[in-house]
């Protein structure tokens, strides 16, 4: 009965025990930054009131990722997956151990904290990826994507709204202390989890610059890193202006939480669906419509006044249109890997490529930002960069639609977790979300 019920649910799909435990540290981690991240920049925003000081944070992290994705994949073709995995997991309990020890202070210390957290998420993410890639078949491509889409989601409805009750309810910082010691608690748990997978013994040298130079041989893979670039592109200071957006409107934790359950409950429902219906011949139409969709968004916080209505409004429409845009596009993001050039012995170094078109999409970003609340006033030139920077996920269809493949040339294909939820998704870089 229960084995029929579970079919039901999540379709005829065989879920094997290494991947039940891979979703459960994503769901573990997913959690935990939920809990946590979300709130870190409030937490230093509230420690100077200035957005300058939030972007360098931001900045040390996307500036930190690439080089510790390229770390981490050295590591992975070195020593077991799972302990680059664990290594990820401990750093950022480090990053959340140093915030609670600075306190006050934290805003002193940007840079250090960004390069921690950037840190954490390049070790987890790479070994991450490369343990999906070993463990989940083609079949199981866009179940896995989407169900760690749902456990993302699951976490970003519980996750902010319990962070705002709580602190909301304390004096001063306490709250944050302890948001930040469950966030800690729940790494634990990762870990721990972690000693249950499969050992995956690494061999083989680290090939990053031949599958960089591969670009030029294979113009799938070419397409999909420029679409890579342009997914960062937004999601550098999307992911952190729209949470200090609806702290600056209402002056309250708990509404950021509030947002939070609204918008993660909209996308927990939109991920399901579109688990289910997704086909692969329509893949390309879906990143369409979910890019247009994103775009269109955006004016409805840029034009007139910023209230938390108007927030909200937008959370609802962009947490529908992210599903629609990431599940097609992550599982074809990798399907180019899976049938490039010795997917299967180069597959670290393809994340690693991948991951640093993303990131110095998030740099440019950043950096833009950076320079344009430097020149211009933040209340006039923040949502004009934001209808600039806003682009890049439509952009991305205008490269995946020249990804074609060629039926006697089939290869592997391979599934990839899920990185990215949304702005101001709690999940951070690195790796979303995608």
């Amino acid at each position: 009965m229960n084995k029929v019920l579970v079919k039901k649910v999540i379709g005829d799909i065989e879920v094997t025990r290494d991947l039940k435990l891979l979703l459960i540290i994503g769901g573990l981690y997913a959690l935990s930054i939920a809990l946590s991240n979300t709130f870190v920049n409030v937490y230093l925003w509230k420690q100077s009131g200035e957005f300058v000081d939030i972007a360098l944070y931001n900045l040390g992290s996307v500036v930190m990722q690439p080089f510790a994705f390229i770390i981490a994949g050295k590591f992975a073709k070195k020593i077991d997956r799972v302990v680059v995995l664990r290594a990820g997991v401990i750093a950022l309990a480090i990053f959340f151990s140093t915030v609670l020890y600075l306190g006050e202070n934290a805003n002193e210390y940007l840079i250090l904290l960004g390069v921690l957290i950037g840190t954490g998420f390049g070790f987890y993410w790479l070994a991450f990826n490369v343990l999906t890639f070993e463990i989940t078949e083609p079949e199981t491509r866009d179940f896995f994507n989407g169900f760690l889409g749902l456990l993302t989601s699951f976490a970003g409805m519980i996750g902010p709204i319990l962070s705002g009750f709580i602190i909301t309810r304390m004096e001063q910082f306490t709250g944050y202390t302890i948001i930040f010691t469950i966030s800690l608690s729940l790494f634990v748990a990762a870990v721990l989890t972690s000693f249950m997978l499969k050992r995956r013994p690494a061999e083989g040298q680290f090939y990053f610059t031949k599958i960089l130079k591969e670009r030029k041989n294979n113009p799938n893979w070419k397409q999909i890193t420029r679409a890579n670039f342009f997914q960062g592109l937004r999601e550098g200071t999307f992911v952190f202006v729209i949470v200090v957006w609806v702290y600056i409107a209402t002056g309250s934790e708990l509404a950021i939480g509030t947002y939070g359950l609204v918008a993660s409950a909209t996308q927990f429902v939109a991920y399901y669906i579109i688990t289910r219906i997704i086909k692969p011949t329509f893949r390309k139409k879906l990143i369409l419509i979910g890019g247009l969709i994103l775009y269109g968004a955006i004016f409805i916080i840029v034009l007139g006044d910023l209230t938390f209505s108007k927030l909200i409004t937008y959370g609802v429409v962009v947490s529908i249109a992210y599903p629609m845009l990431l599940v097609p596009y992550v599982s074809l993001t990798f399907d180019v890997i899976g049938k490039g050039w010795k997917a299967a012995e180069m597959r670290v170094e393809y994340i690693v490529v991948r991951e640093l078109f993303v990131n110095s999409g998030r740099i440019v970003s950043v950096l833009a930002f950076l320079a344009t609340i430097t020149l211009f006033s933040e209340e006039r030139g923040i949502p004009v960069l934001l209808l600039v920077l806003g682009a890049g996920h439509t952009i991305i269809y205008f490269f995946v639609r020249h990804v074609k493949f060629k039926e006697d040339k089939g290869g592997e294909s391979y599934s990839f977790a899920r990185q990215k939820g949304g702005d101001g998704d709690p999940s951070g870089g690195g790796g979303t979300s995608v």
